[in-house]
């Protein structure tokens, strides 16, 4: 049983973690609100074992010659929650009591521990395929258990979750290069690098700015089908979830469309929403929600939302 000071501090973290997820996950019923935050707690832990961070802010410290051990720890204890045994860490007490609830697969919670195990390793991104393929490690996954949680448990459900988590962490990785590289952690395609004339190497970036945000707003560009199809799984989702993902859908977007709007001399600084714009994009989710839950799903779900 969980205590309310693990629960408290699960909702600290994603108050101060991601203002736009919080945002979204008050829309949620209480114990549905309660799991997700739960989940994005954990999965917040690990990403700043990993990156030698707090709450994903700030420059990457992570100790290279202490990673893998780190690494080795975090999958250990998520093999130990997920086999049912007691847990004193609250982030791992918090998964397990959401995947028992949930009944989520293993798989999915060990995909994300993948994912960082290829930070780890250093991995590089030659193709797009690449990057796609840890997006999906670090954020599909994320996606996939988030709606699980919501209730969503069919296929293409599914598909359109994961398909929101890789947008998600493709907008992350244009707004962030700069940051990752001073971690030696280059996320965009190599070969889109080469043939915007980048050569390689972490600091080419910084000395290429206007060559980097061609590939940044390439980057963005391939993120716009994944949006697009996570627009579909609304119509399947009760009206409040179908809000709140609507929500974290139109107020991350804009994070990408802010990269776009700053430039190449914007990629120094770490792109933002205002308070006021992610209330804007809270009521325009409103009817984008609405319209998904009546008109589209008796359209039978497949009608496009602006």
């Amino acid at each position: 049983m969980l205590t309310e000071k693990q629960l408290a501090q699960s909702r600290t973290i994603i108050e101060r973690g991601s203002k736009s997820f919080a945002i979204a996950s008050r829309l949620f019923d209480r114990e549905t609100r309660q799991d997700a935050t739960l989940l994005y707690a954990w999965c917040r832990h690990c990403d700043d074992v990993i990156d030698g961070q707090e709450l994903g802010m700030g420059p990457l410290r992570y100790d290279q010659s202490k990673a893998a051990d780190e690494l080795a720890g975090l999958r250990q204890l998520t093999l130990d929650a997920l086999k049912g045994k007691t847990m004193s860490n609250p982030f791992f007490a918090g998964l397990q009591h959401v995947v028992e609830r949930h009944d989520i697969p293993d798989e999915y919670p060990l995909a994300l521990i993948d994912g960082f195990a290829m930070d780890v390793a250093k991995r590089r991104y030659e193709t797009l395929d690449d990057t796609l393929e840890y997006a999906y490690h670090v954020a599909g996954v994320v996606g996939i258990m988030m709606a699980m949680i919501i209730g969503a448990r069919d296929k293409n459900s599914l598909r359109y979750a994961s398909d929101l988590g890789i947008a998600f962490q493709l907008t992350n990785i244009a707004r962030d290069v700069y940051d990752d590289a001073r971690g030696e952690r280059i996320y965009l395609p190599a070969s889109w690098l080469r043939q915007a004339g980048v050569p390689d190497g972490i600091y080419a970036l910084r000395e290429y700015p206007q060559a980097t945000f061609s590939v940044v707003r390439r980057l963005l560009e391939a993120a716009e089908p994944y949006y697009a199809s996570a627009r579909w799984g609304l119509p399947s989702l009760g009206f409040r979830s179908a809000w709140a993902v609507a929500v974290a859908h139109r107020t991350y977007r804009r994070i990408g469309i802010e990269v776009l709007r700053q430039g190449a001399q914007g990629l120094s600084q770490r792109a933002v929403v205002s308070h006021k714009d992610r209330l804007k994009s809270a009521m325009q989710s409103l009817f984008v929600a609405s319209r998904a839950v009546t008109w589209d799903r008796w359209l039978g779900g497949r009608a496009p939302l602006s």
